[in-house]
């Protein structure tokens, strides 16, 4: 696996997203009220859809173009749509966001 350092979490707002772009395509790293911090590709598995422009409740982003829901800690839609935006790995290691760049995975629901 390979690693990149992004930046710092307070580079990514609460309720927020930021993009990266990778050698695989745009990541969108998001980030919770509680300070946690998921990367999944930047595209709805829907429509193709851009998830950095969506609206971040939970654990959970809403696409802006269809209001697909999609878990954050996985990337699966919320039933009863159907569909997977890749899911990569992310470290905070004393403030510092570290991504798994790669070419993602769906996880299991």
């Amino acid at each position: 696996m390979d690693w990149i350092q992004i930046g710092h979490l307070e580079d990514i707002p609460r309720q927020g997203s930021r993009v990266v772009q990778t050698s695989t395509g745009e990541i969108v790293l998001f980030r919770s009220l509680d300070d946690q911090v998921f990367a999944l590709e930047n595209r709805c598995p829907h429509k193709g859809g851009p998830l950095s422009q969506g609206i971040v409740h939970g654990k959970r982003v809403t696409c802006p173009l269809h209001n697909w829901v999609i878990e954050l800690e996985s990337g699966n839609a919320v039933a009863p749509d159907v569909g997977c935006a890749r899911h990569h790995e992310v470290r905070v290691t004393h403030g510092v966001v570290f991504l798994e760049v790669g070419v993602g995975a769906c996880k299991a629901a």
